[in-house]
């Protein structure tokens, strides 16, 4: 079962995403929540739990399906992909390097920034080891 429908997307989220986009982004950006929540709906039932956490959880998923529908990918490598340079007539436009001054990476996440400010306090980002 979806963690969301899209009712209740259209009903938290002002975004512009038709229906056939949001079918295509929720499987992945639910992948993505499952990760960032260490499979905490994967493993319970959503409709016993908490209705303010439930919220905000799918408040999260809201934000990752605006994230990829804004960026228009789904993957790390079609996030990050932009061209070094490109020509139009006698305009040249060079990016800068995607590696800063100490050498690393730069790279933008496939977690929206977003989905943690719905997340944090919700006990959801929780990364401890649980004692059985």
């Amino acid at each position: 079962m979806p963690y969301l429908t899209y009712d209740e997307f259209k009903e938290l989220n002002k975004a512009d995403v038709d229906e056939t986009t949001f079918d295509k982004l929720l499987p992945k950006a639910s992948a993505i929540l499952d990760n960032v929540t260490n499979y905490f709906y994967a493993r319970r039932e959503m409709i016993s739990d908490n209705p303010w956490r439930v919220d905000k959880f799918k408040q999260a998923l809201c934000a990752q399906i605006e994230y990829f529908n804004e960026l228009g990918a789904t993957t790390f490598e079609g996030i990050n992909q932009a061209p070094q340079s490109f020509s139009a007539g006698r305009t040249s436009v060079t990016n800068p390097s995607r590696y800063n001054t100490t050498g690393e990476n730069e790279s933008k996440s496939l977690v929206a920034e977003d989905v943690y400010i719905y997340l944090s306090g919700t006990g959801l980002l929780f990364a401890g080891v649980a004692v059985w």
